[in-house]
């Protein structure tokens, strides 16, 4: 920064908070090691409450709740057994990984990239904000390909359009990582969530919860329609806000070490015409298969559904239940095309590179799903959330909080952990196992549940950082801004992650107010309402 402003950044108490946090943060042991450490927990308080006698009246059995010993002999052998049938039937882990393997060939050939700057390129200079944030939003269905791609090339088109870079990485960071919750496409993040929110309702006491089934696409319409909010509050924000505060701030990096945005080759162009083409053509057959009432796509005669509803959209329906087939075949055709058009891929051993190379980065992932599954799966056994949730729901009804304060609680609570825990899975694992069952006893529906931790959770991504990404876009932006550091990155990213957060929660309880439907097969109230 420069010498007016550096200051501020530097003592501001708001810097030192953020410090503080990130300290806190550091100390905490890796998410996978949390799991584990949070299992041998619930183990232990399952042990010493085994015996205790409840109030609380469990409606599955219609006597006082009892919480079981998971330390008992019986218990022990049975989680053994059980330890591998735990994690392969994980519900986030298969569907994750499926949707990967067609987006790591995409990624591989060169298709999400030539995409991108083919759509940054031709943009005029008063949209290129809107546009950039826009691309940002849209490339978190390749998981990584925002920051490395979108993030650096926000920088090099902003400075060649004689824009400040720095306003130009802030942009893109906004929308890569600040709407990682808002989507123009179904992606990974919707199943792996989804299935997280349905794993924790069944942890619900209501005996119908046990075989709860939770759509891929449950919050849809409503993180559709955050994608223009995003974009218009990241637009406002840095062009009327983080603009003129980089005036002061020199552009004192090294010209020859600056990223450039290369034109297209021509070979890039045939291949992206050609993939373009075939993902339009995916598209069409899939919807003229879809239509007629007789496709195989619908649900099956006789099919229960509520007024108004489509047997297309119901989730017993094939299409809603091939909603990850469907993004994997929608990424993996087009990405084979580019690649053999293009010239990226010379035969079929390069598809299968992509979807290895892929897979290699989902190492951790798998890892962390093995502890998160046993965790879960003790924490249900337990009957420590039932009993959690029954205390809750009733001490929540005792206070008599308007269900829309209890839904921005649950939207700060998010962006607060966001701070010190930075998977997007981790935090909805810990957090929904507890929220999503207690606010079914509300009546709260878990689509509810789950969207309002999907604002707090993208809201604080670009001011934490323990994000994986956070020391990168401070490289980014060092190439350009050579002093820049952390504090720096934070004292820029703010203004979207106070204004998302307010802004986007007032847009959640519009939604709610209006009973404006927020996805597919998704409902506002437990039982769902017809």
């Amino acid at each position: 920064m420069s010498e007016q402003t550096a200051p501020a950044v530097k003592s501001g108490w708001l810097n030192r908070a953020l410090n503080a946090i990130e300290v806190v943060g550091n100390k905490l042991p890796d998410p996978a090691v949390l799991f584990a450490i949070l299992m041998v927990m619930v183990w232990l308080v399952s042990w010493a409450l085994a015996g205790v006698s409840f109030n609380e009246v469990d409606p599955r059995t219609g006597a006082a709740i009892q919480v079981n010993n998971l330390l008992a002999a019986d218990s022990l052998t049975t989680f053994m057994a059980k330890m591998v049938n735990t994690f392969v039937t994980f519900a986030p882990l298969g569907v994750v990984l499926v949707a990967m393997l067609g987006l790591g060939v995409a990624e591989h050939t060169g298709f999400i990239n030539a995409g991108l700057r083919s759509v940054l390129s031709v943009t005029p200079k008063m949209l290129l904000t809107p546009v950039l944030i826009a691309v940002g939003v849209a490339s978190h269905m390749a998981v990584d390909a925002g920051y490395v791609l979108v993030i650096p090339l926000g920088a090099v088109i902003f400075y060649a359009a004689g824009r400040h870079p720095l306003a130009g990485i802030a942009a893109a960071f906004a929308g890569v990582s600040g709407g990682f919750s808002a989507t123009l496409l179904p992606s990974s993040l919707d199943p792996l969530l989804s299935g997280l929110t349905q794993v924790s309702a069944r942890l619900s006491s209501d005996p119908a919860a046990a075989e709860m089934v939770i759509s891929p696409m449950n919050n849809y319409y409503f993180t559709t329609a955050s994608t223009l909010l995003v974009v218009i509050v990241g637009w406002i924000i840095t062009d009327k806000f983080i603009e003129p505060r980089l005036k002061a701030t020199q552009v004192d990096g090294d010209p020859a070490d600056m990223p450039k945005m290369d034109d297209l080759k021509p070979n890039e162009r045939k291949g992206l015409r050609w993939a373009s083409f075939s993902m339009l053509l995916s598209i069409v057959l899939l919807i003229v298969s879809a239509l007629p009432e007789t496709s195989a796509w619908r649900a099956p005669a006789g099919t229960v559904l509520a007024a108004g509803q489509s047997n297309l959209l119901v989730f017993t329906a094939p299409l809603m239940q091939s909603i990850v087939s469907i993004i994997f075949l929608f990424f993996l055709i087009p990405g084979v095309v580019y690649g053999y058009v293009s010239g990226n891929a010379k035969d079929h051993r390069d598809i299968i590179k992509g979807m290895s190379k892929a897979m290699s980065g989902m190492g951790y992932y798998i890892v962390m799903a093995f502890f998160c599954a046993q965790f879960i799966y003790a924490f249900g056994q337990s009957n420590l959330g039932a009993l959690l949730a029954i205390k809750g729901a009733n001490w929540l009804q005792e206070m008599a909080f308007p269900m829309g304060f209890t839904l921005i609680g649950i939207v700060f609570l998010s962006g607060f952990v966001n701070l010190l825990v930075g998977s997007a899975s981790a935090k909805w694992a810990l957090i929904g196992a507890i929220m999503v069952p207690m606010l079914m006893q509300l009546g709260v529906s878990p689509d509810l549940t789950q969207a309002a931790y999907r604002v707090g959770d993208s809201s604080t991504n670009i001011i934490t950082p323990l994000l994986p990404y956070f020391p990168l876009i401070v490289v980014f932006c060092q190439k350009y801004v050579k002093s820049t550091g952390i504090g720096t990155l934070i004292a820029l990213m703010l203004p979207y992650s106070i204004a998302m957060l307010v802004l986007w929660t007032a847009f959640l309880l519009g939604f709610w107010a209006l009973d404006i439907p927020l996805g597919v097969g998704s409902s506002y109230s437990y039982p769902a309402s017809n």
